[in-house]
């Protein structure tokens, strides 16, 4: 059997199921075996095979195919990639959902969930029902699922876009990570548009080099069609080489730049964020008033991210009255600098303390250098780096912290299966000075978390980094459930 016989056969609904894991395969099924960031599937053929698969679609592997299993009842149907050829089962399976939908995405180390809500606030502001996935959830329109990864497989894709449809959507937008990308789990998904927020260092565990890292970032543009755009950070250097290698219209954006999309700042302060949005430079395309945003969303590189979902909504044919509106209507997002207040009683700090996701050296820089000038008192800043992760961004952190922050707590994050002082060890040796007195060391996260609440004073400000709208640390190969948030409201409820 060729391929095509196969996709034919899924198309009528005459295959059981798709699996891309060995270990949901069901007699009857199609097991593709996917090289994946941990494991490779190929290794599992067998036990696909001894679960009843029917179909087995994989790479020409010499080491599987010389120890092929000897057993009749399966047929072999060789790929040139086996990722792509999963993503194109799981949308046929599903008759297509990705046809039917406005297809926007976008990618980047840092803002890719702002982006996504931003997209579906200003979609929803219009009346439209607009699907996501992305790192904090999976929203059909119908119901919403935790994350568990910020991009699924393609079978994962293909049934929440279908669920998508029927509950009224018409649009999606999804944040696309370097290992999906990467991966191809996006193949034979037509965008609409796409946007690039900023590259930074991050994921070299997997990617090894900044170099390759951007390589996959890129191959979301490449597969851009000429009548899809490409928006694009005029002031990321990395967004310049992404051009030249897309065939899709250009977008540019940049803030107080001349570029496509631009924002004027008119003001920043603790509560509220106002700029001036414009379209190609034409502010007299529509009334002044209606292309000022304000939003709660505060940091010169959230009004960047703005720009980027300007452009996104842009591109699906909304005009700048209606999208400076749908930016403006979105209060917060979980855990993206985020403010922790208690109901119920005010404090000297209650407003003060803000969590996070930044778990990177550029966007913990990003967060920090928002809250300094806004700050009347001292900088506190709370973060660790998770475990299993890319280690050579431990001590840029400790170094960001240092120039910026004037208290610092170093705690865990999420370990993994590293040992929590290990990482510690790693992100101290970034500082320039770590046996200064503005340095404290607390493994516990909780116990961190609670010594920076204490230590807060009336005009201070305290930002809990790293986790963000998380609800479990990860010690061991064991969730155990634990959200900053929580805990922060815990010990300011004790400061009344």
């Amino acid at each position: 059997m060729i391929f095509n016989e196969l996709l034919n056969l899924v198309s009528l609904n005459k295959v059981p199921g798709i699996c891309v894991d060995s270990r949901l395969v069901k007699a009857g099924d199609i097991f593709v075996a996917i090289e994946g960031t941990v494991y490779d599937g190929h290794d599992f053929i067998n036990q696909a095979v001894a679960n009843g698969a029917k179909y087995i679609v994989c790479q020409n592997r010499g080491r599987w195919t010389s120890d092929e299993p000897r057993a009749t009842s399966h047929e072999v149907i060789i790929v040139d990639d086996s990722a792509k050829a999963a993503a194109i089962l799981a949308q046929a399976s599903r008759g297509n959902p990705a046809s039917k939908l406005t297809n926007l995405a976008v990618t980047g180390t840092n803002g890719k969930t702002t982006v996504a809500f931003l997209v579906r606030s200003c979609l929803q502001n219009t009346g439209q029902k607009c699907g996501l996935i992305g790192t904090i959830v999976y929203d059909t329109g119908a119901e919403s699922f935790e994350a568990p990864l910020t991009t699924p497989d393609c079978l994962t894709i293909a049934a929440r876009q279908s669920q998508m449809l029927k509950a009224g959507s018409k649009y999606m937008v999804i944040e696309a990570s370097s290992h999906a990308l990467a991966q191809d789990r996006l193949a034979t998904i037509n965008f609409k548009a796409a946007a690039f927020t900023n590259l930074a260092g991050d994921h070299l565990d997997y990617h090894k080099t900044h170099a390759h890292y951007l390589t996959a970032k890129t191959k979301l543009f490449q597969a851009l069609s000429p009548d899809a755009t490409a928006v694009l950070n005029k002031q990321s250097a990395e967004a310049k080489k992404i051009a030249q290698k897309t065939n899709a219209k250009i977008l540019w954006y940049a803030v107080d730049e001349s570029a496509d999309i631009i924002a004027h700042i008119e003001s920043m302060d603790i509560n509220e964020t106002v700029f001036t949005l414009e379209y190609a430079g034409q502010s007299s395309l529509v009334p002044r008033s209606s292309s000022l945003v304000k939003t709660p969303l505060l940091g010169l590189h959230n009004v960047s991210n703005h720009l980027a979902a300007a452009g996104l909504c842009l591109a699906a044919g909304f005009d700048l009255k209606t999208i400076s509106k749908g930016l403006s209507a979105l209060q917060t997002i979980p855990g993206r600098l985020e403010k922790v207040s208690c109901t119920g009683h005010q404090s000297p700090v209650t407003n003060h303390v803000f969590i996070d996701y930044a778990h990177t050296d550029d966007a913990l820089k990003n967060v920090l250098s928002t809250l300094k000038p806004l700050c009347k008192g001292n900088l506190r800043v709370v973060f660790g780096c998770g475990g299993d992760r890319d280690r050579t961004k431990r001590p840029r952190m400790a170094k960001v912290a240092e120039q910026l922050a004037d208290f610092i707590i170093v705690t865990s994050d999420n370990p993994r299966t590293e040992e929590p002082m290990a990482i510690i060890e790693d992100v101290i040796a970034g500082f320039v000075n770590p046996n200064s007195p503005k340095i404290t060391v607390e493994q516990d996260r909780k116990k961190a978390i609670e010594l920076a609440v204490k230590a807060t004073e009336k005009d201070d400000i305290v930002l809990i980094a790293g986790k963000g709208h998380e609800t479990y640390q990860i010690i061991g190969k064991q969730k155990f459930n634990f959200s900053d948030k929580k805990i922060t409201l815990e010990y300011l409820a004790k400061r009344k």
